[in-house]
């Protein structure tokens, strides 16, 4: 089968950054379906794993962690999905990636497809999805918040692919004042038509930006991108007691100036249940199944922005590219011709 990876870590415009390759199909384990990918989409991580990321000894690393395609065959004890099933999912670090012609997945962590988008518009939601939900209701137990209380959830980087489904989510399934942050017009636009109520500059002092809309604290707070910088501003306008949560590789994170309003602290990894196969891993099935069902009902919509034809290593490198120069609004997914 056609597949892209590489042998080496390199940048995007070394030559073998992204090669080209012929591999044999995937065995399939267990709980496994074989999928054959119609449309992956390019996130950090997969730029991440290319740049550093371990290489299995003498075979190539395949990237790819957001995919949508349709049900060949399923494994022994598989019984959720059946040949012919279309489906969507973000997949396992532990197993190669989707960027291949066919792709070996485990059921528990796959769910079907949205029946209102095509196969591009679905590749481009499955990883921001389940990272935006486990944050919202694993970590920060956002629907266990008192409705009688005024909850405000402030989202940092809001205009990001998480941050894009997160205030969604959070607008529709929660009875929370969603504040996202952003400091272009084009992203404070887009926080907006993604569910936030208010939006404020975290390049500007937050507290005063909060009063002026009348908040003098939020009760809930997402790191989506560099959280150390910000952990004194989270700390002053976080109420006692509190939730801060994160998903970003922060470098010597001081969390002490949260200690004496004793406020919680959580890591979110969507990749964490596939990983260590958890009793809970097939919450990612029943979330997807979830979230497909808010999308055909119109209640979340989708965040791609950028179609690219072919999903090979020439069209791999293009959008690794326009990744990396860090100015995209929303995904960019590549469909098989």
């Amino acid at each position: 089968m056609k597949a892209v990876g590489f042998y080496q870590n390199h940048p995007i415009d070394h030559p073998n950054a992204l090669q080209d390759l012929d591999l044999p199909v995937p065995e399939l384990r267990d709980h496994d379906l074989l999928v054959e990918v119609k449309a992956v989409s390019v996130n950090p991580v997969d730029t991440k794993i290319r740049r550093g990321g371990s290489i299995p000894q003498g075979q190539p690393r395949i990237a790819g962690w957001d995919a949508a395609g349709i049900v060949r065959a399923v494994g022994p004890r598989a019984e959720r999905f059946k040949p012919g099933d279309r489906v969507w999912y973000a997949g396992d670090l532990n197993r190669p990636g989707s960027n291949s012609e066919l792709h070996a997945v485990d059921e528990r962590i796959v769910g079907p497809m949205p029946t209102t988008l095509d196969f591009a518009e679905a590749a481009s939601l499955p990883l921001t999805a389940i990272t935006a939900w486990e944050l919202l209701f694993d970590r920060l137990q956002a629907h266990a918040a008192d409705p009688t209380e005024h909850g405000v959830l402030l989202v940092i980087g809001a205009a990001g692919g998480v941050g894009s489904i997160l205030t969604q989510l959070a607008r529709r399934l929660t009875g929370l004042t969603v504040i996202g942050t952003a400091s272009r017009p084009q992203t404070r636009e887009w926080v907006l038509a993604h569910g936030a109520h208010h939006v404020i500059d975290h390049r500007q002092p937050w507290a005063a930006q909060l009063a002026a809309l009348g908040i003098g604290e939020v009760t809930h707070v997402a790191g989506l991108n560099d959280s150390a910088s910000y952990v004194p501003q989270i700390a002053a306008v976080l109420r006692p007691e509190g939730k801060f949560a994160l998903i970003d590789d922060p470098t010597g994170l001081d969390i002490g100036p949260f200690k004496s309003k004793s406020i919680s602290i959580h890591w979110e990894l969507m990749y964490t249940r596939p990983i260590y196969t958890t009793a809970t891993i097939a919450r990612q099935h029943a979330l997807l199944r979830r979230v497909a069902e808010l999308i055909d009902r119109g209640d979340i919509v989708h965040t791609l922005t950028q179609r690219i034809e072919g999903i090979d290593a020439a069209s791999l490198r293009k959008a690794h590219a326009l990744l990396e120069a860090g100015s995209m609004i929303g995904k960019v997914v590549l469909v098989r011709s």
